[in-house]
């Protein structure tokens, strides 16, 4: 696999990664010194016209070519491709989908922006996913009996408390309902074992009042759920928080609204009122009005209208930019179903959308990050001047789990009707590789690797044991992107799908933790976050077999061998020669020995190893 010729939006192949229009951009590709070409170009396209350019090589290292060439970056978003002809090459062209010896369209070419400038601390980040509710109570308030709601706070009618060690419904009237109790002082004060874990990143999910305990029915956007502890609460969670030096994102929903918030109520009440025109009314939908999904609790946002936007997002006051103010400000938002934000039948303004959010948002600040949930191909929506990356559901999440499903794991999977199929390792490969080839590197970088989240069952229900588990999590912190773990995954917590998923974490009842699985945790995450490579390095696979993977990611500080496996399997050899490695140091897991210039790597179990390559 290393005799391929390989180039990647990583900064080994690309300078500088965010150029400014009208600048030059070099571009290098890695040949192997044994399979080369005679004839190596680029084709970009400029104002809708192809144009080539000619690669000359520049350098050679061990086994290595380099091929290099400048080109200008005449218009905002540049698509371009290398041309490979002549030696070992009769015709190939090298997109972000791998070679390919015929003409291809230009989906996968790579692509250049000059918006595709991240937060600096975000290829660093490790996300840590809490749900308010069910993550801790604040040691003012009963850890265990059935909840109550904070001093001087009355319960709504709406919530059915619940004691802390029960186990969520998951599926019954009372799903959206139930009440545990969890604050943002629970948060808070648990922040020890957050950042003990070596996460760095704080996600919430929204903590607008409402009428469920998921709250992405807000009935308002101007203030902290007082179940939660109201505004004062929040602050000191994002103070401390600050002073660790870790972030914190907020959730908000820009598609939707809850049936009870405020606007809609003026929409109903008034029909010649500005708010009206935030909703769409049509007395042929089924409940008058459309709303997400057919869930009358749910109006949906109608993007067309320009008072809400401004309202929402681009206005002074709007909830978008006010949250993000100040010292005591979050540090970003990740967007609920932000595919649809903006999508309504005939109207698609998601793009204005998406635009308007990052425009308010870099007045408040230029580090602050926009991150999209998006379940399937979010590529189109990824060109950098809107969400900055994406929950990468699609191109990691549903792959990884497909290759390391257990057994006894039967939900259907994607509505599609059936049980979860199980994907070999090189269906996983080609499928991370689709959705990969359709991203911006930037975009790449910035998305969440995810293995559970509060919308998805437990990664060790998927997977049905700890080393499987461990194996995912390998591939969390090995490929590209953010690292997000949801709160009760590092303790090994189970949950069949996402509601059931949503279990309080058992604070203080350690003997119900899987300790080793605490313990991977904690050193695979540590480890991804001290690592150049692992955070922002390209990737070339190495080795993809049916139960077993390897590959290496690479920056100009160091590059790091990872290999995975679900089961028990043959040694993997990786010869050294042609990586330009002369030795290994271990970091992780599995065992591996140096013989006759090969890397070979004991694979007694499920599980993964990491290493650092040494004589660079």
């Amino acid at each position: 696999m290393l005799q391929r010729a390989h180039h990647d939006g990583s900064s080994l192949y690309v300078s500088p990664a965010c150029p400014e229009l009208g600048t030059s951009v070099h571009l290098r590709m890695r040949t192997h010194r044994d399979h080369q070409p005679e004839h190596v170009r680029v084709r970009t396209i400029y104002d809708g016209e192809p144009f080539t350019y000619q690669a000359l090589v520049e350098g050679r290292s061990g086994v290595d070519v380099w091929w290099g060439v400048d080109i200008p970056m005449r218009n905002p978003v540049t698509r371009y491709r290398w041309f490979l002809a002549g030696g070992a090459y009769d015709y190939a062209w090298l997109t972000a989908a791998g070679t390919i010896e015929h003409d291809v369209a230009d989906a996968t070419d790579f692509v250049l922006t000059v918006h595709g400038s991240l937060p600096e601390w975000l290829p660093e980040a490790v996300v840590y996913q809490v749900f308010p509710d069910r993550f801790a109570r604040s040691s003012a308030r009963d850890q265990e009996g059935p909840a109550n709601a904070p001093a001087g706070v009355d319960l709504p009618d709406w919530t059915v408390p619940r004691a802390w060690r029960d186990h969520p419904d998951g599926r019954s009237r009372q799903t959206a309902h139930e009440y545990f109790g969890g604050d943002l002082d629970g948060v808070r004060e648990h922040l020890d074992h957050i950042e003990g874990m070596g996460a760095n990143t704080l996600y919430l999910t929204p903590f607008f009042p409402a009428g469920s305990t998921h709250r992405y029915d807000a009935v308002s956007f101007a203030h902290v759920d007082d179940l939660l502890g109201g505004d004062a609460a929040l602050a000191r969670l994002v103070e401390e928080a600050h002073r660790r030096g870790m972030r914190v994102i907020g959730d908000i929903t820009l598609n939707h609204c809850g049936v009870g918030h405020e606007w809609f109520a003026r929409a109903v009440q008034d029909p010649d009122s500005d708010e009206r025109g935030y909703f769409r009314f049509d007395s042929d939908a089924r409940h008058g009005y459309e709303c997400w999904w057919d869930h009358p609790s749910l109006p949906k946002f109608d993007h067309t209208s320009q008072s809400l936007r401004r309202r929402l997002i681009t206005d002074d006051d709007a909830p978008v930019r006010t949250w993000l103010r100040g010292e005591g400000g979050l540090d970003g938002w990740r967007v609920d179903v932000a595919n649809m934000a903006g999508r309504m039948g005939s109207v698609n303004v998601t793009h204005e959308v998406m635009r308007d959010v990052r425009s308010a948002m870099a007045e408040e600040g230029d580090d602050l990050v926009l991150l999209a949930e998006h379940a399937h191909d979010a590529s189109d929506d990824l060109l950098g001047d809107g969400w900055h990356g994406t929950m990468n559901y699609a191109g990691f999440t549903h792959p990884v789990m497909l290759w390391l499903r257990g057994p006894k794991f039967t939900e259907t999977y994607l509505n599609l009707g059936i049980a979860m199929p199980r994907f070999t390792g090189m269906q996983m490969v080609a499928s991370i590789g689709a959705f990969q080839a359709r991203m911006t590197w930037s975009a790449l970088i910035a998305s969440w690797n995810i293995l559970s989240s509060h919308d998805s069952a437990r990664i060790r229900s998927v997977v049905g044991s700890p080393a499987r588990q461990s194996a995912a999590l390998a591939m969390v912190i090995g490929l590209p992107g953010v690292p997000m773990v949801f709160a009760g995954d590092e303790i090994g917590a189970e949950g069949l799908w996402g509601e059931d998923a949503r279990t309080p974490f058992p604070w203080g009842r350690t003997d119900v933790w899987d300790a080793v699985t605490l313990d991977d945790y904690r050193t695979l995450l540590g480890l991804r976050a001290t690592s150049a490579a692992l955070a922002s390095g390209g990737l070339r696979w190495l080795h993809v077999g049916a139960d077993e993977v390897a590959f290496l990611r690479e920056s100009e500080q160091e590059s790091v061998v990872v290999v995975v496996a679900r089961d028990q399997c043959e040694p993997v050899r990786l010869n050294l020669v042609d990586i330009g490695a002369t030795g290994v140091e271990r970091l992780y897991g599995f065992e591996a020995r140096v013989e006759a210039g090969h890397m070979v790597i004991e694979i007694p179990s499920a599980g993964a190893g990491i290493w650092r390559l040494e004589g660079m």
